[in-house]
């Protein structure tokens, strides 16, 4: 069978190199995956950045790890709570030192300057600035963790409230100081008198956020120890960390900051990405566009192969094709590994089939046939004992 190619009609031409309508469709899926990955991210930044993220201890947070349950709880009862996230708004709200100051956070505050602030001091967890916010506590190495205990103390707001849900730093306080709930070598509540009020430390502030606050005594213990009688200062964490400008110096922003090449060095970057990217994306298009216009049997190459051997004289050839794939097709019938020799195969297959082994080897390793007659009969004779492997 003659396959017949379909050719160009004379004077048309087929460019070699990818046209602009050919590089498009071998990449339009590449960059719509890549517009689609750069649109979520930008979705994602958006969004990500109006949600409101959670902010641990904070009277105004609803979340699992804020307190607006307490605060909530704590008006209610008559208790004036005013959040404050500087230290100069808590020093303004307590000056007279008739309040209660509340820390759940120090990280961007002096608290050397919130020491100075007059009243009791309620501090929850393990604060930076410890030291100087409660004289005379000492953390003790490794922790406590968080769990349901009993007071073991007799202070009236513990001993009430009964076992709350602490953990955390494990506090030692001064003489004269009162610890309740015991862990290891310390107590996760510590409160003793001052110059300027009463310092309550706690080891975590987990019973006082909404998720813990209904179990166990959390809520009476978090009341008992807040709700006093006194108006409460409640210091969070700023929303906004605040711009600290050195002595001497002008805040600067980062743009300000750099060399003024920069942006040209940012520039030229862009641009050599883009032609290494253009460089190295360029594909030459496959040499035949189109579809083999026929499907072509097996037996049909096998035949065609055997007319070219025969057409070369190559008996030698065709001799060796058979013999190795018979040797390939035997070798696992027999039992043998993949590699065996001649000295393996030719008496295992001799005793298997019953014939002689000088015959089989000649079968399989001898000289090639001399004349087509030979290449038949070799053939037929392999054959043969493949048929009878097989039927055993």
């Amino acid at each position: 069978m003659s396959v017949v190619t379909p050719q160009a009609p004379a004077g048309q031409s087929h460019p070699a190199s990818p046209t602009v309508r050919s590089a498009w469709r071998g990449s339009r899926l590449i960059v719509l995956l890549g517009a689609l990955v750069v649109l979520v991210s930008v979705l994602g930044v958006l969004l990500g950045s109006e949600g409101t993220p959670e902010r641990r201890l904070d009277p105004d947070d609803t979340s699992m790890s804020g307190s607006r349950a307490l605060a909530e709880l704590l008006r209610d009862r008559g208790v004036t709570v005013d959040r404050v996230d500087s230290v100069a708004a808590a020093a303004a709200k307590g000056a007279a030192g008739d309040r209660l100051l509340l820390v759940t956070d120090t990280a961007y505050v002096d608290e050397y300057d919130l020491a100075e602030i007059p009243g009791d001091r309620l501090i929850v967890g393990d604060v930076f600035g410890l030291a100087a916010l409660a004289p005379g506590v000492r953390v003790e190495p490794g922790g406590a963790r968080p769990r349901s205990r009993e007071p073991g103390c007799g202070l009236p707001a513990a001993t009430v409230a009964g076992s709350a849900y602490l953990g955390g730093i494990v506090l030692r306080g001064p003489s004269g100081s009162t610890g309740c709930y015991p862990a290891d070598d310390g107590h996760t509540l510590v409160t003793f008198p001052s110059a300027s009020g009463v310092i309550t430390v706690v080891g975590d502030g987990d019973f006082m956020t909404n998720q813990r606050l209904a179990e166990d005594g959390n809520a009476a213990l978090a009341l008992n120890l807040i709700g006093t009688g006194k108006a409460v200062t409640w210091l969070v964490r700023p929303a906004t960390p605040p711009v600290l400008d050195l002595p001497g110096e002008r805040g600067q922003s980062m743009y300000e900051l750099m060399p003024g090449s920069v942006r040209w060095a940012v520039y030229m970057a862009i641009i050599a990405l883009g032609v290494t990217a253009f460089w190295r994306g360029r594909r030459l298009g496959p040499v035949v566009t189109e579809k083999l216009p026929v499907i072509v049997r097996a037996s049909e190459t096998v035949e065609g192969r055997g007319r070219l051997y025969r057409a070369r004289r190559a008996r030698e050839r065709a001799a060796d094709s058979l013999r190795a794939g018979t040797i390939d097709r035997l070798t696992p019938r027999l039992g043998l590994a993949s590699g065996a020799g001649r000295h393996e195969i030719v008496p295992a297959l001799a005793d298997r089939t019953g014939q002689d082994p000088q015959q089989v080897g000649a079968a399989l390793y001898g000289p090639p046939p001399a004349d087509d007659a030979g290449l038949v009969g070799l053939a037929g004779y392999l054959d043969f004992m493949e048929r009878q492997i097989s039927e055993l």
